[in-house]
């Protein structure tokens, strides 16, 4: 009786956890390039009370064995990286990415962050930074004279401008980065992702070559989170919690039934 406590104490602790990852999803169904996290469970060790295989009598063994198990555990939370869609802005310093890779970003320790969010706005300098003021690790710097509605960004990663008076010029080359398990990546919030031994390091390459996607500008990605998917989600998350807690106080009167056996 005492394993049913623990077993079910397991499943709700479980749940409690699968919820904290079910609300962070939803909480970012408004985050550009935003993607959802899954909570994945595992059994945990059993208890071997008689293997299968062994002998049931001088010519004969049980076909099964008698396990019993002890509950579940989250073992990972997995960052899925599907295509979230695109949504037209018409602000020409918004890039959306169709296909993989990650905008490379120069954080303030001189290190590289990587972002699918494309919310790019140009700073005093005129450079291309992030909404937290992190300038893309291209080095972009448009034209003091050139108007925003000037800034052309081509789906290859080419960006130019045209100054007032004068002719287009190319101010730099956007490139992305891929990595071979992007779910490796760690998460150090501000729609950032940094390298970590899992995610392995990046692969550099101009949208469109070497399985790079390509750029879309005045498009934003939206968030891949499917509110509606989140919610059943919920429902199975809230029901399961809620059986484990009846198997708590099942167990716990079962108990109470033995112990008042002697009087």
């Amino acid at each position: 009786m005492m394993r049913a406590l623990w077993s079910a104490a397991s499943g709700m602790k479980g749940q409690q956890t699968n919820m904290d990852v079910i609300s962070n999803n939803i909480a970012n169904v408004n985050t550009y390039g935003g993607k959802k996290v899954r909570a994945e469970f595992q059994d945990l060790v059993y208890q071997t009370i008689r293997d299968a295989g062994a002998q049931s009598g001088a010519d004969s063994q049980y076909p099964t064995g008698m396990q019993i198990g002890l509950g579940t555990r989250v073992a990972a939370t997995n960052r899925v990286f599907t295509q979230g869609s695109l949504q037209t802005t018409d602000n020409p310093t918004d890039i959306g990415i169709q296909g993989e890779g990650f905008f490379r970003i120069t954080l303030p320790d001189g290190t590289i962050g990587y972002t699918r969010d494309g919310s790019f706005k140009l700073d005093s300098q005129r450079r291309l930074v992030t909404t937290d003021g992190y300038p893309l690790a291209d080095d972009i710097t448009i034209d003091q004279n050139a108007p925003s509605d000037s800034i052309v960004i081509a789906g290859d990663g080419q960006v130019s401008c045209t100054p007032a008076g004068g002719a287009q010029q190319n101010v730099g080359q956007i490139t992305l980065a891929r990595f071979v398990n992007p779910a490796g990546l760690t998460a150090i919030g501000k729609n950032l992702f940094i390298v970590s031994e899992a995610s392995g390091e990046a692969i550099e390459s101009n949208p469109g070559e070497e399985g790079a996607g390509t750029l879309t500008q005045g498009t934003l990605e939206m968030s891949n989170v499917q509110i509606v998917e989140e919610m059943v989600n919920m429902i199975i998350s809230q029901r399961a919690y809620e059986s484990n807690s009846k198997a708590v106080t099942t167990s716990d009167s079962m108990l109470e039934i033995a112990n008042g056996l002697k009087r």
